[in-house]
């Protein structure tokens, strides 16, 4: 995987810095749900079960490699 310098500046924010690559990953590769948006940016989601079942976000680059951004998402309805 690749990382954004915008995803590695948030990942030094405390709520973010306990997001393990392995989790990234497995959103990545086994998302629950996923949208394209209109720049092409593509939103995925999964639970993780290591967090009480809480859905994680990932935002990749069109590219479908690149991680833009990775949280848990509060707002998130499966």
């Amino acid at each position: 995987m690749k990382f954004t310098k915008y995803f590695e500046f948030m990942r030094q924010r405390p709520d973010r810095a306990i997001i393990r690559e392995e989790w990234i990953e497995r959103v990545v590769n086994n998302p629950a749900k996923e949208i394209v948006q209109k720049d092409g940016r593509i939103r995925r989601w999964a639970p993780i079960e290591e967090m009480d079942n809480r859905y994680l976000r990932v935002v990749l680059l069109p590219d479908q490699r690149t991680v833009h951004n990775a949280f848990f998402d509060r707002s998130f309805k499966p």
